[in-house]
């Protein structure tokens, strides 16, 4: 006769991540980008990545340390598009600003979501170390794609002046894309239009990365 059958207890079932923090980070920038920010919670986001509601608390405290850390992650990758882009650019000056703005304008339309969020200052918290670096990695990118114009030449007042136009040439425009204010200036545009060509058009009819013409003297 056959002994008592022994029956297994049913363990917990549980989810694990080799990095939670990573994995945490990953399901927010999902919902960013598919629901928009009015979406993302840190139930949301812990619901997404597999984990107990109370998981985000541990590594980010509350909603607003979550943002701040995607917008770190954010600027991070931002200031590495920016550096690949300018540091491959051939040519000039000139060049490496509008290789700038393209990669400028061009993150902020693969990344819409985390684009407007990392300039959403009111939702981010600037005391975290991992937002302060962030900010300091793309700012840097920046200044070096302007650095090409600091020569004897131009005056640090106009280093910083022809920095702050290329900034808000390749900001603005990225901005008023995403927000579809752009859409019946490529409508006007020659047959084929598109947001590509109305960048390089915006290239072409603005001094950035030309220098500033020296002041003539008065008589």
């Amino acid at each position: 006769m056959d002994g008592p059958i022994r029956r297994r207890r049913a363990r917990p079932a549980t989810y694990h991540h080799g990095d939670l923090r990573a994995a945490l980070l990953g399901a927010a920038e999902t919902i960013l980008e598919r629901d928009g920010i009015q979406a993302l919670t840190l139930r949301a986001a812990a619901r997404a990545a597999g984990v107990s509601h109370a998981a985000p608390a541990h590594h980010f405290d509350d909603l607003t340390g979550l943002l701040s850390e995607l917008a770190a992650v954010g600027f991070v990758r931002f200031g590495v598009r920016v550096a690949a882009a300018t540091a491959a650019a051939a040519g000039g000056p000139r060049s490496r600003l509008q290789a700038m703005g393209r990669a400028y304008v061009a993150f902020a339309r693969a990344h819409p979501g985390l684009f407007q969020l990392m300039f959403r200052s009111e939702r981010l918290d600037a005391t975290r170390p991992a937002l302060r670096d962030g900010l300091a990695a793309a700012g840097q990118a920046l200044r070096r794609a302007v650095a090409a114009r600091a020569s004897r030449a131009l005056s640090p007042g106009q280093v910083a002046a022809e920095a702050a136009a290329a900034w808000s040439l390749a900001h603005g425009f990225a901005v008023l894309l995403l927000d579809g204010r752009l859409r019946p200036l490529i409508a006007a545009l020659p047959r084929g239009g598109s947001a590509d060509a109305l960048l390089e058009a915006v290239f072409a009819v603005t001094r950035v990365g030309r220098g500033t013409a020296p002041a003539r003297p008065r008589r």
